[in-house]
């Protein structure tokens, strides 16, 4: 007889009262311990209602399986089978629970990252909040409107034309006979122009080397993209990532201001030699003038809002009365400083791509602006009509600058700087001082037309000579940031020093050793 629960031959059999059926003992007391039932009927069992059953010692026959050796190595191979096959379900359910809790750990650091993101955004809100409040004078409804900058924005108040084109002022003859005057007075004066004896050395420059570094930008957001230099009081301006410009009184060393109010990366800024204006470029579609006050700070005079997209350059004019911003939305504005007014604003029928650079002729008649599809363009300010183009760079041509002698254009893109002979329109010599995947991202002449500097991977200053001579390559300078990526660089004055800019958040200073300034700060 076999027991009802494992189907053999129990070793100490027990009978149930109530259902009369043959269990082993040790397996029908452990399942009326645990659910106090009949296993086979599911009637109530208590211990008391089972019976020990007297019978003689039990020898249990052998398997056939164990009554020869083969039999034995089949029973051993099958258990081992099951084994391999247990183990390998065991090792599949393994690698789920590590791939899920692996996804797990992913989604929990996700989440972390946009959590430290979101707080980071709220606290850059609320600063600029504060600062909002603080620079909104609450005393009178005068001093509200007195410092309170004007915005010009295309879409307010304006009278629009047919397509909803706004209708501009235009650049009137007053305008155009005041650049005149200026072109002739400045060509007159360059054609006596001699090398001011003060400009720095070759042998200097060869010998130039980092004098001090200036972290001036926040660590959040490194990088400094736009830099100028107001050459008469030696004060250098850069923008950063962080949307911040800094200006750097280089003498001291000092940090004069920090013009904070752009909501994106200030993409271009420059000075105005004469007076007391400021003006920045960001890719928040905005262009800021901004006006130095009595106590030395910097207010906000005009926020203009007439591009639709990234303000990719600033680049003002001879008579330091009217500049020009050129955008990503394939437009240029002509701007005059004083009223912020812009007199008309030029699109290219024949091309629709954007601009990513912009530079004034130095006589003023002439505006050079570079595409996103690597086109340089050539215009006639008075007409606003494109009387020239250049071809051959590959990628976008990121920065331009005209010779002081007014013969020759740097251009500078991914495949590097090109230079043109603007008496003839033709390409007469090209740099490539970089591999494929370094691209040139700035070009500059110094202000006596004697060097010609280009930062990339690194800063590498040329001289200047003529069409047919070599311009020889007198001085390379390492990027020291680590980052491998010098965003701008420029001379200043009579080139006796150089300023660096790089996608860390220090302004670097390359000059010859014991130079008059500050060290590291």
């Amino acid at each position: 007889m076999n027991c009802s629960i494992s189907g053999e031959v129990p070793e100490e059999p027990v009978v149930s009262k109530k259902s009369g059926l043959l269990y082993e003992k040790r397996l029908i007391e452990r399942h009326i311990s645990d659910f106090g039932k009949c296993p086979i009927t599911g009637e109530p069992l208590a211990l008391d209602d089972i019976v020990s059953i007297n019978t003689g010692k039990i020898v249990k026959p052998r398997p056939l399986q164990a009554a020869s050796i083969p039999g034995m190595l089949g029973m051993f191979q099958n258990e081992w089978d099951g084994l391999m096959l247990s183990n390998f379900a065991l090792e599949q359910q393994l690698h789920t629970a590590r791939q899920e809790l692996s996804h797990a750990l992913y989604q929990h650091d996700a989440a972390c990252r946009v959590i430290a993101r979101l707080k980071k955004e709220r606290d850059e809100a609320r600063s600029l909040l504060a600062q909002a409040d603080r620079q909104i004078p609450m005393s009178a409804s005068v001093a509200v409107t007195a410092n309170t900058p004007s915005i010009s924005n295309a879409a307010e108040d304006e009278e629009l034309g047919p397509g909803g084109k706004r209708i501009r002022a235009g650049i009137s003859a007053g305008i155009i006979a005041e650049l005149t005057d200026c072109n002739a007075s400045l060509s007159q004066q360059r054609k006596k122009r001699q090398i001011p004896p003060t400009v720095a050395t070759i042998d200097a420059l060869e010998s130039y080397t980092q004098i001090s570094s200036h972290p001036l930008h926040k660590t959040s957001k490194p990088g400094i993209v736009s830099l100028d230099i107001h050459y008469e009081k030696d004060i250098i301006a850069t923008g950063g990532l962080d949307t911040n410009a800094v200006l750097f009184d280089r003498p001291s060393g000092q940090i004069l201001s920090t013009l904070s109010g752009h909501s994106k990366k200030v993409t271009s800024l420059k000075f105005v030699a004469r007076g007391d204006l400021f003006l920045t470029a960001s890719a928040d579609k905005t262009v800021r003038v901004w006006q130095e006050s009595d106590d030395g700070n910097y207010n906000c005079r005009h926020i203009l809002k007439d591009h639709t997209a990234e303000v990719q350059a600033i680049t003002v004019h001879a008579t330091n009365n009217y500049f020009v911003t050129a955008s990503l939305d394939s437009t240029w504005c002509f701007y005059e400083l004083s009223s912020g007014l812009c007199l008309t604003q030029v699109v290219d029928a024949s091309d629709s791509n954007g601009y990513t650079s912009a530079a004034f002729h130095p006589d003023g008649l002439i505006l050079g602006t570079g595409t996103s599809e690597a086109v340089v363009k050539i215009w006639d300010v008075k007409s606003q009509a494109n009387v020239a183009r250049f071809d051959g760079h590959v990628g976008a041509v990121t920065s331009i600058s005209f010779s002081e002698n007014g013969y020759f254009l740097a251009t500078a893109a991914h495949d590097g700087v090109k230079l043109w002979d603007l008496r003839k329109l033709r390409n007469f010599r090209t740099f490539a001082p970089y591999d494929s995947d370094t691209p040139t991202n700035s070009v500059e002449f110094d202000n006596s037309g004697c060097y010609l500097a280009i930062a990339g991977s690194d800063i590498r200053v040329y001289q200047v000579a003529n069409v047919k001579s070599e311009w020889n390559c007198i001085k390379t300078i390492p990027d020291l940031s680590g980052t491998g990526k010098a965003t701008c660089a420029r001379f200043g004055p009579d080139a006796k020093y150089m300023a660096v800019g790089s996608m860390d958040r220090n302004l670097r200073i390359f000059g010859l050793p014991g130079e008059d300034g500050p060290l590291e700060s």
